[in-house]
């Protein structure tokens, strides 16, 4: 039996440090990625899992729908829309490449399946700066992004409520009160007949979606507004039974395997 393709796009980062000891200084920079619980969610499953960081999107990601359309679904989590319109040919050189945010809508407008997972460069992001609002991408999601500065820090920790049925493939086999988390990208759910909220913040957190399905076309689409891991998802939820299942079975109904 053929596994289902999942490709995901994002979730790494570079931070550069100065370290000062009296006199004397020095630098260092280290290499992050975010996604390792995933990645060990996923292992030995029915999920082939193609992780393609933030630094190799800006130009390995595809540039045709033919080259999409190897995978089944495809996440974008924590990289933001320049990260994709700014190809070198295009910031270094002047010149036309393909629209690969206009690429993914269509992809998922042919039948594949979209996910956006929250965070600081997903969503509208951190200052605004992750700029999906507006975009072809945002009109595929089941959720429109805000305009500005979207994110919902709550270190106090909020523990997500049911809002939709539970009767829904994503929620199958997941139990009783889920762990705290501590934050998510404000968002608002589209008024359409296709699109479902899941799962949100409490009521005393704003009620703001947390998770939303839909659909695109011949495509299903889901989006995920707080993390893939820490910060904003604690240790406690990714060592959750649930977080698993809860990814099995998002990646099973966004590329139609169940």
């Amino acid at each position: 039996m053929s596994k289902t393709k999942v490709l995901l796009v994002g979730e790494s980062w570079v931070s550069a440090a100065t370290h000062y000891k009296g006199f004397d200084q020095f630098g260092s920079v280290t290499f992050h990625l975010g996604a390792e619980p995933l990645v060990k969610a996923l292992r030995d499953s029915e999920f082939e899992l193609d992780y393609m960081p933030a630094h190799e999107a800006v130009e390995k990601l595809p540039f045709t729908i033919e080259g999409l359309s190897q995978y089944d679904a495809i996440i974008l989590s924590d990289i933001g829309a320049n990260s994709l319109l700014l190809h070198p040919d295009v910031w270094l050189h002047g010149k036309t490449v393909p629209n690969r945010l206009k690429l993914l809508r269509d992809w998922t407008n042919a039948g594949g399946g979209l996910v956006m997972v929250g965070g600081y460069f997903s969503f509208q992001g951190i200052d605004g700066k992750a700029r999906w609002h507006r975009t072809a991408v945002e009109d595929a999601l089941p959720v429109t992004c805000l305009p500005n500065d979207d994110r919902l820090e709550i270190p106090e920790g909020f523990r997500p409520s049911i809002t939709g049925s539970k009767d829904h493939p994503i929620l199958a086999g997941i139990e009783g009160d889920w762990p705290l988390l501590l934050g998510a990208n404000e968002v608002v759910a589209k008024d359409r007949d296709d699109v479902e909220v899941l799962a949100s913040l409490p009521q005393d957190q704003g009620g703001h979606p947390l998770l939303v399905v839909g659909r695109h076309g011949k495509g299903r689409t889901v989006a995920w507004t707080s993390d893939i891991g820490p910060h904003w998802l604690p240790n406690s939820f990714v060592e959750w039974p649930g977080y698993a299942r809860l990814w099995k079975n998002v990646l099973s109904w966004v590329s139609k395997a169940v």
